[in-house]
Order: C-alpha cells, then sequence, then structure tokens
C-alpha cells in the first residue's frame, strides 16, 4: 500500500499535518483532498478503533488508492460539495478536523495523457475530473482576448499576459491549439532560456486554475467549513501558491477573503477562528530534499470558535 502511495504522490509535511488536527479517539474527520490517500492513511492510523474518516476526490484516479477500512468513506465529489455530503451523511456541525492540501499530486505531473505538465506531449487538458467539464484546450480556444489575458494576469501572475493572449488568438485563427506542443511552440517567443520553466509553470498553473475553477471552489468549501466543523474543530490547510495562500490567510484570520478586520467593542477582532499556528509552517530542508515539490508549501492550521 505504501510503495502505491509513493508512486502516486507524496504527502506533504505528513506529521505536521496530521499532528495539526489533534486528533481525538472516535473523531469525525474529512481530508477533503484524498488524492494518493498518504495523509488518510495517517489519520485512520491515528483514530485506532472508533472513527470515521471521509475522503473527498474528484479524479477517478483516486479510487484505486481507498484503503480497506470500515471507518473510511470515500466521496466523489469536488471539495465544493463538502457541506451537502457532510449533511447527507449526517455529520454537518460534527466534525472534529478537516485536512485540506491543496498540491496537484505528482501523479498527475508524471501522467503524460493529463496535460498538467510541460516535460510531456500530449492533450492539452489539465482537468482534474476528466469525466466533465472545459479542457485547457478549449479555454485557449475559444476565450476571447480579453478574458485569456485576465487568466494569465490573475491566475499565473505573468506581466505578458496581454501580448500572449494577443499572439494566441492570432495563432487560433488559422490552427487550433490542441496539444502542449502547440501550446510551447506558440508561447517559444516569451520565454527566455533562464525564465523558461518559471514563465511555463506559471502560464501552466493559470490555465489549470481555471480548467478546474480553484479559486472559486476553494472559497465555497473553505465557507462551508464553518458549518461543518464542531466548536474547536480543527482546519488544517496546505497551500502552494500565493494566490491560494492569500485567500486561506485572510479567511483563518479574519471570516473572510479581502483580509477586512472587523472588531468588537472592546477592539477584539471578530473572526470564527483561533490561529493554533501564528507563524506559517514550512517544510524541513530534509523534507525539501526529500521531495522537491513541497519547496513551496505552508501550513496553516486554526480552530474554530466555541
Amino acid at each position: 500500500m505504501e510503495e502505491k502511495d509513493n508512486c502516486y504522490h507524496v504527502p506533504v509535511m505528513l506529521e505536521e499535518s496530521v499532528k495539526g488536527l489533534n486528533i481525538q479517539q472516535g473523531g469525525i474527520y474529512v481530508d477533503v483532498t484524498f488524492g494518493g490517500g498518504g495523509h488518510s492513511r495517517e489519520i485512520l492510523k491515528q483514530l485506532d478503533g472508533e472513527g470515521e474518516l471521509y475522503g473527498f476526490d474528484q479524479d477517478a484516479d483516486a479510487e484505486h488508492n481507498i484503503p480497506d477500512d470500515d471507518r473510511f468513506v470515500f466521496v466523489r465529489s469536488n471539495f465544493r460539495y463538502l457541506y451537502n455530503f457532510m449533511r447527507y451523511h449526517d455529520v454537518a456541525g460534527e466534525v472534529d478536523g478537516l485536512l485540506v492540501d491543496l498540491g496537484v499530486s505528482s501523479h498527475h505531473f508524471d501522467d503524460k495523457d493529463r496535460g498538467f505538465s510541460f516535460r510531456f506531449d500530449g492533450a492539452l487538458d489539465m482537468r482534474m475530473n476528466t469525466r466533465a467539464g472545459q479542457t485547457a484546450a478549449d479555454i485557449v480556444n475559444t476565450y476571447t482576448e480579453e478574458a485569456l489575458a485576465d487568466v494569465f494576469y490573475l491566475y499565473g501572475e505573468l506581466k505578458v499576459a496581454r501580448k500572449l493572449a494577443s499572439v494566441l488568438v492570432r495563432t487560433r485563427e488559422n490552427k487550433k491549439i490542441e496539444t502542449i506542443g502547440d501550446f510551447l511552440e506558440v508561447v517559444k517567443p516569451f520565454t527566455g532560456k533562464d525564465k523558461e520553466k518559471k514563465f511555463l509553470a506559471q502560464a501552466f498553473q493559470a490555465l489549470r486554475i481555471e480548467v478546474n475553477d480553484e479559486m472559486r471552489a476553494l472559497k465555497e468549501m473553505l465557507q462551508q467549513t464553518l458549518q461543518v466543523l464542531k466548536p474547536g474543530g480543527r482546519l488544517v490547510v496546505i497551500t502552494y501558491h500565493s494566490l491560494e495562500d492569500r485567500l486561506v490567510k485572510n479567511f483563518l484570520k479574519t471570516g473572510n477573503f479581502e483580509g477586512k478586520t472587523e472588531q468588537d467593542f472592546f477592539g477584539n477582532v471578530q473572526t470564527p477562528f483561533r490561529m493554533v499556528n501564528n507563524k506559517v509552517v514550512v517544510p524541513s530542508d530534509e523534507e525539501i530534499e526529500r521531495n522537491p515539490r513541497s519547496r513551496s508549501a505552508k501550513l496553516r492550521i486554526a480552530e474554530k470558535k466555541e
């Protein structure tokens, strides 16, 4: 089982994140980003006898990693429907801890047929749920120039977003951009040798976020944690880029995504959470050496106020 997990995805900050859940025997826990199941297996190990764990994942490939354990319930869905499923299972408001690992599984980057990595040629896809939704190729070939520019600027933080959008629109008038190779050919003039990897990582990140509606789904899920967690319940979140980390940090510290603080009569900040770790937790040097994909990870832990 462990070997399969390592092949699919090496769980990031495994010990720190599971410890952050403050696991109680007989408690109810949710892993909203099941993936390779590494975090889930560790939670089950620490739950001992009783207790329940719900694992969310919309990717069919993740189903191969479901543990053979009566205490585990797999939810085949995007985590934006968290509350609906917890209500269906009659545990809304009863959850002791909820874990969110926002990283894309190594499995996705290493599977050339999924289109997540610029290291391989193949279909420009990038869908987490391959059973539905538009692909990255659909976006590149159908979005207006202005909409494309917004995607690359907002989600990839690319300064040349407008120029890139313009070139893509002109190119597709003659030939559809269907593969990763097609896309790389178009963006080649924008990638200098020294910054090529960084530029492509930002461009691919932007398309992936848009394809999977990641920012909106993250906001919806975070808001629903307030209905799902019991008072004193823990929320543990691992982020990997500044866009999602800003949303998470603001929400945990102020209860909104803009970071606007509201104070009571005594000047205390009104927020539904108490920060457990005021200083963000990052991977150790040893972990980064062992798993370079963990280097940008940030771990935040909060507790829902009584």
